[in-house]
Formats: structure tokens, C-alpha cells, sequence
């Protein structure tokens, strides 16, 4: 039992992002390594960087061109500097412009902006660059930011309301006023986003893209190689739907220097603009002013990645494979490309010019998942398990310090019982097991329609995280054949966001999904409820 857990112990002290293949970090000692949660390399070269350790402190490194570490001057330094406004701030979301600027979300909501300034890109109304970090405070004080995006020289702010602000360059109508005159502070993006709520954004050299709650994706700014997708090459001032894509719901978005991809909720990666490089992956190296589906093989896509300083894309499959095509150390690659990485970040940070990170590596996601599969081997083993659960006749053996450790409910029921044997009644054992070895790898491997039911069991346990990737799972698993299977098992066990989910996917996809036995089968309450929901919801308008 002792090796068990020093094992354990090993395990968790070595849970650390994997920066072995960013040049800029080749000088920090290994024991400051292990230290990093988060990070981040920018630059024209890729010799920059921010991190945060576990104690979240922040850290700065690089040649600071235009003041971009934040330290308060224009020196560079090979030593890590600390940034002591941003300490203890927890940082949600960073992205960094080519002058370079950088601008930073916290989990207050607050955000944070510096370096180069010439165009207004740090939103405090001067074009004096900024050497500190300071607050962005315009229009923003009564909101909460969840999400920023940078392009060139000009800066994109995601509110919890849905709301999108924007403020710096326009010469090419990239801050969605209406006009090409430079924004010196943030400025909601309205036009056609009035009453709409935006979910996921993204920037490329000199446009913006922003997608919805509905899956409708918008785009405006440079269309100069077809990068806004509106089947021409004309700028827009402000923000335009991008009518392609009708039907087709999108969940995610990112873009190149002048090309952009969406992710569908189907799995569907959707390309267009710049090919110059092939970064399309369409096979040949002609601009394209109209989505184009990629073909990435059978399996769904559960992530696209891309960089607005290259000319590189990524994509990472559900099962965990990851692609890439475009720029690549200097070559086109034209199609996708099978690569033995794990992590889109691996991409940029072997293949892309320069090699920045295309977003915030965090040790929260793949590589905090990948430590957590390690345990799984001990998971229903009996050779050392001091504790069985016997659910529909079958026994899964466990270790009581370990879940005392993963969770709350069981360190107050372990501690009031007595013995070595519990029976489960309330779950279904192929449920039940798959949250017991969650606690074990912090991953599940279930169908949708049992992620619902190990759903209700996160609620009942008030596992937070777990709730998440049962959502997740749902989200990825869902198709026209299973969406209305998965709405009624939502509907009853009474899992309302996931039934709001489920509804949704079945109005975007309303005319197939209709058309599937599951629909014929729908019980008659379920049907009457389902019509009378979608109705108001606007499915039924022509």
C-alpha cells in the first residue's frame, strides 16, 4: 500500500506541461519546470514567453521587444522576471498581437493589456506602449470577460453575456465599427450581433471572427484572400454571417494570418482563405473564398487549431490523433498529415514559423488527463484494494484512501462505515464502474446515452468536473441517428442543460433529424413538447 501511493505521489509531482520542445525554456532549471501550470510563447521569433506556476505566480522571459513581458522596461532578461501585478490573478485567457501586444483575461474578469501601442491595441486610449500590465477598463468595468483574441495590432474581448467588445487597428474594418478609423478604447461590436449571444472568437492578422450560441459563425475585417468566407474578397466594417455554412452548426473557430477554420458539432472541419501553403488541406494551393470541408478521414474532429502569425493548421481528433497541414518548417503540405504528436501544441511548437503557441498551454486538459490515465492500472485490482462495490451482482475492487483523496462524498461515507464491502442500488453497473475508475484517470469511456445516466450520478455527488466531461462526451457523440435517444434519456433523468443542449442539436439539424426512426418513435408528450419548443424557438419560420 505504501508503493502504491509513493507511486501516486511520484506521479502527481511530475504532472507538468511538457515545454521541452520551446526553445525559450531551455535554460530554466527542472525544478522550476515542474513548477509551470501554464504558459505561453510569443513573438516574431518565439522568444518570449509567460508562465504561471502552481502558486500562481507569474513569470516573464525573452527579449521584450516593444516592452512585451510586462517586467516595466525595455531590457530582455534569460533569468525569469516576476510580474507581480498578475500574481495570484489566475489566469483564464491570453493572446498576443505581432507588434507584440499581449492582453490577458483573469478569472475576475478583468483584463489586462501591454507592450507595443501604435495603434490603440491596449485599449487605454494612448498609443503609448505599455510596459506593465494595466487594466482595461473602458466599457469594460461592468463586465465579465471570458475570452481574448488578438490580431495583428488590434484586440477582441469575449463578455459572459455574449457581447463582443473590440479595439486598436482597422485599416481594414477589423474592429466591426462600421468604419476604418482606428477604436483607442473598447467598443461593442453590434451591428448584426445586437441580441445575439457569442460563444467562441478568433482573429486573424486583420479580421475577426465570432461564433454563436446557434452554431451561425460571423466574420469581419480583411477579406483580401477570401478569409471571412463570404464567397468574394471584399472588407467588411462590420460583423457578416457567413451564409455558407447554412445548416451546418459550427462550435469553434481558428484563424491563420489570412485563413480561418471552423469546427462543426458533427465532428466537420470546414476551411477557407489563404492556400498558399496549402493550409487549407484541400490537396492543392488555390485561395478559397467559400468553406470547404476537409477531408480528415472517418473519424470526428474534436479540435482545430491555428495561429494568426503562420500559415499552419491542426486538428485534433476525439480519439486523440492529432493532424496538420499548411506551412510546415518551410514545406506546403497540402493535405492532412498524420502526426505521432499528442497535443496540438506540438505542432506549433516543432512545425510553425515562428514557433509560438497558437493559444494558453495549461496543464488543465490532455496533459493533466494523461497523468491520471497513468493510475488506471490499479484500478480494479484486488491484489491491494481494501474495498469492493457490489453493484448488480458484480464486485469493482478500490483503494478507500484514494477516493477519501477524489472525493467529498466518499471521505464522509468511508468514514462512518465500518468494513469492506458496499452495495449500490441506485446506478446501473457499467455507469456506476466508469465513475469509480473516472476517480482513477479523470477520463470516462462511455457511450452518450451512459454518459447521461453517469450525468445525474456527478449531480447526485456534486462532482463538478465530471458533470463537465459527461457534457462533453454527450457533445462530441451526438449525430442526427442519436439526437433524439439522447434528448429523451436528458428529459428523463431530468438533466436540463443537457436537454437544452440535445434540443438545440435537434432544431440545427431539424430536417434529418426528423427523418430518423428515433423521431417516429418519440413518445407522444415528448413530440408535444419537443413541436411546441422548436415553434418558439423560430424552427418552423420560412
Amino acid at each position: 500500500m505504501f508503493f502504491f501511493f509513493y507511486s501516486l505521489l511520484f506521479v502527481i509531482l511530475n504532472c507538468m506541461l511538457d515545454l521541452g520542445k520551446w526553445p525559450v525554456f531551455a535554460l530554466l532549471p527542472p525544478e522550476e519546470l515542474r513548477l509551470i501550470r501554464q504558459a505561453c510563447v510569443f513573438g516574431s521569433a518565439a522568444n518570449e514567453a509567460l508562465y504561471v506556476t502552481v502558486k500562481d505566480e507569474v513569470f516573464a522571459i525573452g527579449t521584450n521587444c516593444s516592452g512585451c513581458l510586462g517586467i516595466g522596461n525595455l531590457l530582455s532578461t534569460i533569468e525569469p522576471r516576476r510580474i507581480d501585478v498578475l500574481c495570484g490573478k489566475k489566469i483564464v485567457s491570453l493572446s498576443y498581437g505581432t507588434g507584440p501586444h499581449v492582453a490577458i483575461v483573469t478569472a475576475d474578469g478583468e483584463v489586462y493589456a501591454w507592450g507595443q501601442n501604435c495603434y490603440s491595441q491596449l485599449g487605454n486610449g494612448t498609443i503609448n506602449n505599455g510596459l506593465t500590465p494595466a487594466l482595461v477598463s473602458t466599457n469594460l468595468l461592468s463586465k465579465r470577460v471570458t475570452e481574448v483574441a488578438c490580431g495583428s495590432h488590434h484586440t477582441i474581448a469575449l463578455t459572459s453575456d455574449g457581447e463582443v467588445f473590440a479595439w486598436g487597428y482597422n485599416n481594414s474594418g477589423q474592429v466591426g465599427s462600421g468604419s476604418t478609423a482606428n477604436q483607442p478604447t473598447p467598443r461593442r461590436v453590434s451591428s448584426c450581433l445586437q441580441n445575439k449571444v457569442v460563444v467562441n472568437i478568433a482573429c486573424g492578422q486583420l479580421c475577426s471572427m465570432a461564433v454563436l450560441d446557434n452554431g451561425e459563425i460571423y466574420g469581419w475585417g480583411d477579406n483580401s484572400t477570401g478569409q471571412l468566407g463570404f464567397g468574394n474578397n471584399r472588407n467588411r466594417c462590420a460583423p457578416c454571417r457567413v451564409a455558407a455554412l447554412q445548416g451546418v452548426s459550427v462550435i469553434q473557430v481558428a484563424c491563420g494570418s489570412s485563413h480561418t477554420l471552423a469546427l462543426t458539432d458533427e465532428g466537420s472541419v470546414y476551411t477557407w482563405g489563404a492556400n498558399q501553403y496549402g493550409q487549407l488541406g484541400t490537396g492543392n494551393k488555390s485561395n478559397q473564398a467559400l468553406p470547404s470541408v476537409v477531408n480528415t478521414g472517418k473519424e470526428r474532429m474534436g479540435e482545430v487549431a491555428a495561429c494568426h502569425t503562420s500559415h499552419t493548421s491542426a486538428a485534433k481528433t476525439q480519439s486523440g490523433q492529432v493532424l496538420m497541414w499548411g506551412q510546415c518548417r518551410g514545406q506546403a503540405v497540402a493535405s492532412p498529415h498524420l502526426t505521432h504528436f499528442s497535443s496540438t501544441d506540438d505542432v506549433f511548437a516543432c512545425f510553425a514559423t515562428p514557433a509560438v503557441s497558437w493559444h494558453l498551454l495549461s496543464v488543465d486538459g490532455d496533459d493533466y488527463l494523461t497523468v491520471a490515465q497513468s493510475l488506471k492500472k490499479e484500478f480494479d485490482s484486488p491484489e491491494i484494494s481494501d474495498l469492493k462495490f457490489w453493484v448488480d451482482g458484480k464486485c469493482i475492487h478500490v483503494h478507500k484512501a484514494l477516493l477519501k483523496i477524489r472525493c467529498e462524498h466518499f471521505r464522509a461515507l468511508l468514514n462512518k462505515i465500518v468494513g469492506d464491502a458496499i452495495e449500490i442500488y441506485q446506478f446501473s453497473y457499467l455507469v456506476y464502474r466508469a465513475f469509480l475508475e473516472y476517480l482513477y484517470t479523470d477520463a470516462i469511456n462511455l457511450p452518450p446515452g451512459d454518459a447521461i445516466e453517469l450525468f445525474v450520478l456527478a449531480k447526485f455527488y456534486r462532482e463538478a468536473r465530471l458533470k463537465r466531461l459527461c457534457q462533453e462526451t454527450i457533445k462530441r457523440g451526438i449525430t442526427v441517428e442519436n439526437a433524439i435517444t439522447l434528448l429523451s434519456a436528458a428529459v428523463r433523468f431530468e438533466a436540463q442543460d443537457l436537454e437544452e443542449f440535445c434540443f438545440k442539436f435537434c432544431v440545427n439539424h431539424l430536417t434529418a433529424v426528423a427523418q430518423t426512426q428515433a423521431f417516429t418513435d418519440m413518445g407522444h408528450n415528448l413530440l408535444k413538447n419537443f413541436i411546441s419548443k422548436a415553434s418558439r424557438y423560430g424552427a418552423f419560420r420560412h
